[in-house]
């Protein structure tokens, strides 16, 4: 609705402002009626100018977002914790901020999962993103504080596990998840709430806001912003696209 209004104000804006001042209130008022006539007449006009309006709008967000990514490029891809999953020397690498009560990051996961299997030289940057409440933040914290306990395996166990799991964790999920695992679930709880687990969601936040992003899953790729689930098709074509 934004683009129609807005394509309708360029259209009725045909004349330079210099020569509109210049016509009388009468020659204005048959200036617009003439460009409404002829819009009447002719509405793929407006579906013309929207899609032109929607394809500069678009050009400039993905100018803003390879900006943003570049200055963040230290950050998103080498923080020195982050996980890494599929290649870790692929020559494309993915950075995804998901949450494990999103939707559709639940979504995503399998698509994302068979695009590493098929791929098989992309390097996967997993962001610990909890936005959606308490409980997201609770499952983060227990997922972070596993790989600061037990290290990658255990990380992706945890990860996959919460990613396919039906309904919001609590504790006590999250303690059978563990034990279900093997892990030391005393040692992983007691290191939940530590600075360091604190410090990796506070990075992982300033560096959302940094990017704009206000949404999960979002999906950063080489300088391009994904915002929301892609099946996987999309993203290895987005993937090839970048190969040449």
């Amino acid at each position: 609705m934004r683009l129609a209004f807005a394509a309708l104000a360029a259209l009725t804006i045909a004349l330079p402002a210099q020569a509109q001042t210049q016509m009388s209130e009468a020659e204005r008022d048959a200036f617009r009626a003439e460009v409404r006539a002829y819009l009447m007449e002719n509405p793929e006009v407006i579906m013309e100018a929207i899609d032109v309006l929607q394809a500069r709008e678009e050009a400039m967000q993905a100018q803003a977002d390879a900006a943003m990514v570049q200055a963040q490029m230290e950050a998103l891809t080498n923080d020195g914790f982050s996980f890494v999953d599929g290649n870790p020397d692929g020559d494309i690498t993915i950075v995804e901020f998901m949450d494990y009560r999103c939707g559709y990051c639940k979504r995503a996961f399998p698509e994302v999962e068979s695009l590493l299997s098929a791929d098989g030289n992309i390097r996967l940057i997993v962001k610990e993103f909890p936005i959606l409440g308490e409980e997201s933040v609770l499952a983060s914290r227990f997922a972070i504080a596993t790989k600061m306990i037990a290290g990658d395996d255990a990380y992706k166990a945890v990860h996959d596990t919460l990613m396919e799991l039906n309904g919001s964790p609590n504790i006590d999920t999250l303690v059978r998840l563990g034990n279900t695992l093997g892990l030391d679930t005393d040692a992983i709880t007691a290191m939940m709430n530590d600075d360091a687990v604190t410090q990796v969601i506070a990075n992982n936040r300033a560096l959302g806001q940094a990017l704009r992003i206000s949404g999960t899953p979002t999906f950063v790729v080489a300088d391009q912003m994904v915002r929301g689930y892609v099946p996987a098709d999309q993203l290895q074509q987005l993937v090839d696209d970048l190969r040449g």
